[in-house]
């Protein structure tokens, strides 16, 4: 019996060899968990945006190249994992608690940890691949400089309610550009290790 289970081991795990990942999937539930962060960060509003206009930024989100056809499979996850990691960690700073809504904003950084945790079954195969990470260093720099600006901007303003106001209009452009990645990567074969 041990034998036949090895055997059965042995050919799982050479059917999903370099490239492939047994969970590597985003599915329905992974999606529908995109749209319902977009849905809280909206619900999140508490400003009328008019008077917060003066403050307004372009913080320079790199959409041509999360919306575009510029990224490669690993750079995709990638990108889409650090996207993530860092609207959660924005959103988990001290300064957030007071600016939200405290059951929206658990249950934003909530639905956002497990986003992280699908994609880590997606990140970990890619992450050991060969000659991939310097590929995937321009892509990460650029999303790691978009969020340092927030957060620069954030502390100049104070953390005003005007500048989370703006952040959190800022984030809802970035997620939904992130969710049009995740949703194109999933049309195009469900299996990211597929691309």
């Amino acid at each position: 019996m041990a034998f036949v289970l090895s055997l059965l081991m042995a050919l799982v795990l050479v059917s999903y060899g370099p490239g492939r990942s047994l969970g590597c999937y985003l599915s329905e539930d992974h999606m529908l968990g995109a749209r319902e962060n977009l849905r809280l960060l909206a619900q999140m509003n508490r400003l009328s945006p008019h008077p917060c206009l003066q403050d307004r930024k372009d913080f320079g989100l790199p959409q041509e190249m999360v919306e575009g056809n510029q990224l490669q499979k690993d750079q995709a996850i990638s990108v889409l994992h650090e996207m993530l990691q860092q609207c959660f960690n924005l959103f988990h700073i001290e300064h957030s608690s007071a600016a939200w809504n405290t059951t929206l904003l658990e249950q934003l950084c909530t639905g956002l940890q497990q986003q992280l945790e699908d994609l880590d079954a997606c990140l970990g195969p890619v992450m050991g691949e060969k000659d991939s990470d310097m590929g995937r260093m321009g892509p990460i720099l650029t999303v790691k400089k978009y969020f340092q600006d927030i957060h620069v901007y954030l502390k100049e303003k104070e953390y005003n309610d005007c500048a989370w106001e703006i952040i959190r209009v800022e984030m809802m452009r970035a997620l939904s550009s992130s969710t049009s990645l995740q949703e194109r990567l999933r049309k195009m074969g469900g299996d990211l290790n597929s691309l």
